[in-house]
């Protein structure tokens, strides 16, 4: 299979196919998306500091 026909397979393939979500409902997943990338971002930043903290005055024991 030469890979020009794969290609045009595919994308026929993409077309025909495949079930794709409304615009409004992509774009209402992407928001809700990046709003929990944002909080599990904070998150890890937190407990980071928190650790960091932590071993800082464990360190100072010593």
């Amino acid at each position: 299979m030469s890979i020009v026909k794969y290609i045009k397979e595919s994308f026929e393939e993409l077309n025909t196919e495949v079930t794709w979500i409304s615009w409004s409902e992509a774009q209402k997943s992407t928001v809700t998306v990046a709003i929990f990338t944002v909080i599990f971002a904070i998150a890890v930043f937190i407990v980071d500091k928190v650790f960091q903290f932590g071993l800082e005055k464990y360190f100072e024991l010593f």
